[in-house]
């Protein structure tokens, strides 16, 4: 127990000098304990006001189908599963809702959809109308546009970019390869892992995102750390897992939320200047301000009311009473003396790291940013 505690009290003491943490100090951190708890986030806080102040950015959420192919047994929209509810959005339906996201002051419209066998049965052809849907609601709201929609082909990673997308996310849920098959049976490690890479070299951002207690250890949760960090990812996310009607984790319990406060404070020790996200899906309005203590910086799936729109873990949670909006939001906010940014303040954000990806296609900066001269061979 004394060496766990010197191991934290030094991980601190690192973070401070600006060091780099070791895989045990990371460990002993996630590990923190109620009252080492507080001190981890109050670290997290302060970095999080050097790098964004007091501002928080919202990101409106549209999962425009759920349908999918795969058979994730944590996921209620696992393709056998018959609880689940599917649906597919039109474009009209698509567009009005990301105009009400807009009206209401989001900063970025994120389009999700599952692995939709309808459209990834024909290959390439079958995702035709996807890169015109991101290139409509970017110009109908004028908003950064994230897609979600699983792994599609390059040359629709392609297309997407082309048609303006600014973000790609794209979960791995763990890194440690066992434990990822065994939640996503049947699909490719890293198939998944390297479409992210191409996404980056195309010069969309990317999100990269795990799940806690779905049987990971803290020594696997210091390793997907690690992944993110070689991956360059400009938002990094956990989630905690809930356990789904009709899926075989069903019988599990949800982690204690101390587990995904600690990720949350520890990734914004590792990660000072991206974007962490709090997600809106675990527990709602009710959840966000824990998550926001611990060093989180974005506000997610955030959900128009009377669309008929479902999130992914929560599928209904705080939907339909208008909760998880920009109004429910902000109060929570102004109470932990937080505000919602300016949409200028996130555009320039999202340009900036845009501008540091060409640099690095260019070969005249490192994978942190920082500026190198091209030598005459290179």
């Amino acid at each position: 127990m004394k060496e766990v505690q010197v191991n934290f009290d030094r991980a601190l003491q690192k973070v401070a000098r600006g060091d780099t943490l070791s895989a045990t100090e990371i460990i002993s951190l996630l590990s923190a304990g109620p009252g080492e708890a507080d001190r981890l986030f109050a670290v997290a806080r302060e970095i999080r006001e050097r790098h964004f102040g007091s501002r928080v950015f919202l990101y409106g959420f549209i999962y425009f189908s759920t349908w999918c192919k795969n058979n994730c047994t944590f996921c209620y929209y696992r393709v056998t599963n018959p609880a689940s509810r599917r649906y597919r959005k039109n474009r009209e339906e698509v567009l009005e809702a990301a105009s009400q996201l807009a009206g209401s002051g989001v900063h970025l419209i994120d389009l999700t959809m599952g692995e939709d066998p309808q459209i990834f049965s024909r290959g390439r052809e079958g995702f035709e109308e996807l890169p015109g849907l991101v290139a409509k609601v970017k110009k109908t709201t004028g908003l950064p546009v994230m897609v979600s929609p699983g792994v599609v082909p390059d040359g629709v990673m392609e297309d997407l970019s082309l048609a303006g997308a600014d973000w790609y996310a794209c979960y791995q849920e763990t890194h440690n390869r066992d434990l990822f098959g065994r939640l996503r049976p049947n699909q490719d490690y890293d198939s998944r892992f390297q479409k992210k890479f191409l996404a980056r070299r195309l010069g969309l951002l990317v999100e990269e995102g795990i799940l806690t207690g779905v049987g990971e250890s803290p020594a696997d949760a210091a390793f997907s750390m690690g992944q993110m960090r070689s991956l360059g990812a400009q938002q990094v996310r956990v989630m905690g897992f809930v356990p789904q009607r009709g899926t075989p984790m069903e019988g599990w319990e949800s982690p204690p939320r101390a587990r995904e406060m600690n990720i949350i404070a520890v990734l914004r020790l590792l990660f000072p200047d991206r974007l962490i996200p709090a997600s809106l899906d675990v527990d709602g309005i009710g959840g966000l301000q824990e998550r926001l203590l611990a060093g989180a910086n974005v506000v997610t799936s955030l959900i128009p009311p009377s669309r008929g729109l479902a999130g992914v873990s929560r599928d209904s949670l705080d939907i339909e009473d208008g909760r998880r909006t920009v109004a429910g939001v902000l109060p929570v906010l102004a109470e932990l003396g937080l505000e919602a940014a300016g949409l200028e303040e996130y555009r320039s954000w999202v340009e900036s790291e845009k501008e540091r990806l060409a640099l690095l296609a260019g070969g005249i900066t490192d994978e942190g940013g920082h500026c190198r001269r091209k030598t005459a061979g290179g």
